[in-house]
C-alpha cells in the first residue's frame, strides 16, 4: 500500500534513473520487452533497488514502519553494541547521510550514543540513506521507554591492577601540547 501511495513517491523521479521502469517493476506491471537487452534490464533492476531504498527510508520514520522497527530492536535483530560497558545493547541503523550513495549504514548505539561500523560485509553493499539520519532519534523519541540508562561506570585503566597516576597522562598530553606548538613556531618562521 505504502509503494502504491503516490503521495510517499513525491520527488523521487529526479532521484531515481529509469524512474517509471523502475516504479513499474516494483508494483509488478512492468511489461516484458523481449527485446530489451541486458544491460537496460540490469540498469532498470539497479534503479528499482535504490528507489525501494529511498522509499524504506521514508516508511521506517512512518507509524507503521515505526511499530515494525520497534519489533525488531525488542529482538536485537540489528545486533548489538561492541562496548562492553553497554552490557550487550541492542542498536540500531543509521545512515551518516541523508543522500544516497555516500556512505554505507552503520549502527547506532542509544546506550553509548555512538556509531559504529556493522561487523557482517553484507551490511557495507546496503546505502545508509534507505535508512536516514533521522530514524534512531525518530524511533527513541516515540518510544522512549527503549531509551536505555546512562552507564554510570567507565573503564580506569590500571596496570598490574594500579591505576595509572592522572599526572602520567596529563605530562604526555604537555608534551604532544609542546611538539605540536613547536611544529607549528616551525612552520611559522620557514
Amino acid at each position: 500500500d505504502y509503494i502504491n501511495d503516490r503521495f510517499n513517491l513525491t520527488g523521487l523521479g529526479a532521484e531515481v534513473p529509469r524512474y517509471s521502469e523502475a516504479y513499474a517493476l516494483l508494483t509488478d506491471s512492468l511489461e516484458a520487452d523481449d527485446n530489451e537487452d541486458e544491460a537496460t534490464r540490469v540498469e532498470i533492476e539497479s534503479s528499482a533497488r535504490h528507489l525501494y531504498g529511498l522509499l524504506h527510508a521514508r516508511f521506517v520514520v512512518t507509524g507503521r514502519g515505526l511499530v515494525k522497527m520497534f519489533e525488531k530492536l525488542r529482538h536485537a535483530e540489528f545486533g548489538r553494541c561492541p562496548r562492553v560497558l553497554c552490557h550487550n545493547q541492542a542498536v540500531l541503523p543509521i545512515g551518516l547521510a541523508d543522500v544516497a550513495g555516500l556512505r554505507a549504514v552503520m549502527l547506532y548505539c542509544p546506550r553509548c550514543e555512538d556509531v559504529y561500523a556493522p561487523p557482517a560485509r553484507r551490511h557495507a553493499l546496503v546505502d545508509g540513506a534507505y535508512f536516514g539520519t533521522s530514524f534512531p532519534h525518530m524511533l527513541l523519541q516515540v518510544y522512549p521507554q527503549l531509551m536505555p540508562t546512562k552507564p554510570n561506570d567507565r573503564y580506569i585503566p590500571r596496570i598490574f591492577g594500579f591505576k595509572i597516576h592522572q599526572t602520567a597522562d596529563e605530562q604526555r598530553k604537555q608534551d604532544q601540547l609542546r611538539d605540536s606548538q613547536k611544529q607549528r613556531l616551525l612552520t611559522y618562521t620557514e
